[in-house]
């Protein structure tokens, strides 16, 4: 796939990236074992063998599929990193490494095409769910059978966000980010119940209907986020900052502000 290919085929970009997150996941699960055993950037944040696998599964997907496509990805990106032009591959190997290491199933693998500062595919992968997500021009789920990657994406289910509830908002959030700034934002706004989701999982459980907003006011970085934002959006959603201007990526050293994920609840 050239490079005219992957920019005017959003579809057929977030399905290859799909198969690309699917390899990527059977790397993690091989030295899931080791999880026990992390090393610690100098940011302190922790980082296994299965960051490390998954990273090289994806970036050699990547070279050989998209060859001369621009890629970020957390393992490899330094403060003095930037893309040239306006189309890159935004990547998290495994995001949500600490819940990895505490043997939660909720992490996921990241894969996202950013054209012109917006998200206009990609991928969130849980493989220890067998649960894989794709945005394109729509949105997809697909549950995954049996225990080696599949080479095709059989099965692929649409995917909407759903009409807000009478009974008011469903916001989801991670239990270890629900600080004050947070509560105070749920406070303020007419949510009715909060769900609990791990990594990326927050944007696709608004995908598929299972939630309204996610609202996160702390900081993130933009491949913590961009494949979830692809799929939310190629769902009918949207992400904005908190004066409600759509988010965009490719900021100096690739940092993200507050924001809040919507459904149709911010429409």
């Amino acid at each position: 796939m050239n490079q005219r290919d992957f920019l005017h085929d959003p579809d057929a970009t977030a399905k290859l990236f799909g198969l690309i997150a699917l390899r990527a996941g059977h790397a993690i699960l091989k030295v899931r074992d080791a999880r026990h055993n992390p090393d610690y950037k100098s940011d302190g944040s922790p980082v296994t063998a299965a960051d490390l696998a998954a990273d090289e599964v994806i970036r050699e997907g990547l070279a050989r599929d998209l060859p001369g496509l621009a890629v970020i990805t957390e393992e490899t990106c330094t403060a003095a990193s930037r893309v040239d032009g306006d189309c890159f591959a935004l990547v998290d190997p495994l995001d949500g490494t600490r819940e990895f290491v505490n043997g939660s199933d909720e992490f996921t693998v990241n894969i996202a095409l950013i054209a012109r500062g917006v998200p206009v595919a990609g991928v969130v992968y849980a493989p220890a769910l067998r649960r894989l997500y794709v945005g394109g021009t729509t949105a997809h789920r697909l549950e995954i059978a049996g225990d080696a990657a599949p080479s095709r994406l059989d099965g692929l289910q649409p995917i909407r966000v759903r009409d807000v509830p009478p009974e008011g908002w469903h916001a989801v959030v991670s239990r270890s980010h629900l600080d004050p700034d947070t509560r105070r934002w749920i406070e303020q706004h007419r949510i009715a119940r909060l769900c609990n989701a791990g990594s990326s999982l927050k944007f696709c459980t608004i995908a598929e209907g299972e939630a309204d907003v996610y609202p996160r006011l702390g900081p993130t970085m933009e491949w913590d986020t961009a494949a979830g934002h692809a799929v939310l959006v190629a769902a009918g959603g949207r992400v904005t900052d908190l004066d409600g201007k759509p988010m965009r990526y490719g900021k100096p050293q690739f940092r993200n502000g507050n924001f809040v994920a919507w459904g149709k609840a911010g429409a």
